[in-house]
């Protein structure tokens, strides 16, 4: 099967994924395995593997093997040591004295702002997916602290490291964006860019923060209406006394720091063993495994080492579904760009062309919600758009910035089940997959559509 008649049986796909898993409740897991299934036999994958003059063509079990592991290889290790170092840090009391070094920084009526601004600063340097695990335990403290909505402090956090993912180098999506259209020394115009593009999605999504936390309950928030959670007041008094700043600070901070040096140093121009040094420690794996550490010596410094074994056990057991739905999610999309529905898109996209700057946005849209990577749909746009950028009216390094940002809009547009982003939103957030639509994937067309008016709007002053 290809062309037209794919994208149709793409769609049913979706419908019939968010229909078994709303209406009649299959786990996720099973739900989107199944369907991944089904569409790589409609679309016409191989059986088995194949060999045709010289060139392997993997069969659907490869398939299915390669998107489940290569979940796991990217992000997977990054969600366990993430998800240890926030129980550590809830289990010493840090993250509630994190909470306060928040609210002493932006007062107590301005949660979801400190949020959404912390996600907005920490995903300049940091995929979203490593940012949201890392900064969830603050998240968290912070909806005690404050008594916030859960949903709404989810969804600010997911805006803010959203936008400058897809919007800011050095990120990769938008690094690559900006050489593919021949901007890679305007790296600086592309960033200030970045920042001024990031200000309409930034007050649309906490907008849309504050409206959905009212309509959309979590189950900690169920749970905490039911009297099964403490108050602030008593879990500070559990702890008897909240560690130190820096303490409290270094799990998290470390990391960060680390990730960004790392990407930072290819761009100051670090050759030699001190780059290797630190790509090596810029790795989402070692940075966040060298935030562990930092966390086990807060543990230590509390005297309960003797816990760290349960904490560890118990940190398994809830990761375990998280990362076998996200592995899913990598399945479907591997299925989906194993077909030939990216490349009809990218040949048959002409009736866009005349849309100017709406062009690359609706395109990279088509592509994010077809296959579900936001840098995969950041590149293969900017792949498209690099030889018609003077026909289109888009040459000069101003235009060209612009360009990326409209890319990268569309990029976050929209996020759903293919896309391993909505599971970790939705599931860090413990919100089930129907509310996940109702949050994260709404968020994501809000934002993907208050991107490209404010991107349109500087546009007409250049």
């Amino acid at each position: 099967m290809t062309g037209l008649s794919l994208i149709i049986a793409f769609v049913l796909a979706v419908v019939l994924m968010i229909v078994a898993i709303s209406k009649f409740k299959v786990h996720p897991f099973l739900a989107i395995m199944a369907v991944s299934l089904l569409l790589a036999m409609v679309a016409g994958i191989p059986l088995v593997d194949t060999t045709v003059d010289g060139v392997t063509k993997s069969g659907i079990a490869s398939v299915i093997g390669a998107g489940f592991s290569g979940t796991f290889s990217s992000i997977g290790i990054v969600i366990i040591l993430g998800a240890l170092i926030g129980s550590i840090l809830e289990q010493t009391g840090a993250a509630l004295k994190l909470a306060d070094m928040v609210v002493k920084l932006v007062g107590k009526k301005n949660p979801e702002l400190a949020m959404e601004l912390m996600g907005w600063v920490v995903s300049i340097p940091v995929f979203c997916d490593s940012g949201f695990v890392i900064l969830d335990p603050i998240r968290k403290a912070l909806v005690r602290r404050t008594g916030t909505s859960s949903v709404a402090m989810t969804v600010a956090l997911s805006t803010g490291l959203y936008i400058s993912h897809v919007f800011i180098p050095p990120t990769p999506g938008p690094i690559a964006a900006a050489n593919t259209l021949g901007i890679g020394d305007n790296l600086l115009l592309v960033i200030g860019m970045g920042v001024l593009c990031s200000i309409f999605p930034l007050i649309a999504g906490l907008i849309f923060a504050k409206f959905i936390g009212k309509r959309v309950k979590s189950a900690d928030e169920l749970a905490a209406s039911e009297g099964v959670t403490k108050t602030y007041e008593e879990l500070v008094a559990a702890y008897g006394k909240l560690p130190g700043g820096f303490n409290a600070l270094a799990p998290i901070i470390v990391p960060v720091i680390l990730m960004a040096m790392g990407t930072i140093g290819k761009q100051i121009g670090i050759t030699g063993v001190l780059l290797d040094i630190l790509n090596f420690l810029g790795t989402p794996i070692i940075a966040l495994a060298v935030g562990t550490i930092f966390a086990i010596a807060q543990l230590a410094i509390a005297k309960k080492m003797d816990a760290f074994y349960q904490i560890t056990n118990d940190t398994l057991k809830t990761v375990g579904p998280i990362l076998f739905v996200t592995a899913a999610g990598g399945v479907l999309g591997k299925v989906i760009s194993s077909t030939t529905m990216v490349s009809f898109i990218t040949e048959n996209a002409g009736f866009l062309m005349n849309l100017g700057i709406f062009f690359p946005f609706l395109l990279a849209a088509i592509l994010k919600t077809a296959q579900g990577s936001s840098t995969v749909a950041i590149t293969t746009t900017a792949g498209i758009m690099a030889p018609m950028m003077e026909s289109l009216g888009l040459g000069g390094p101003v235009m060209g910035a612009l360009t990326v940002m409209a890319i990268g809009a569309g990029a976050m547009t929209v996020s759903h089940a293919n896309d391993s982003y909505f599971w970790v939103v939705t599931n860090f957030g413990d919100m089930t997959p129907d509310q996940g639509y109702k949050t994260q994937t709404v968020l994501t067309l809000v934002m993907g559509v208050a991107s490209i008016i404010g991107i349109f709007i500087v546009s007409l002053f250049f």
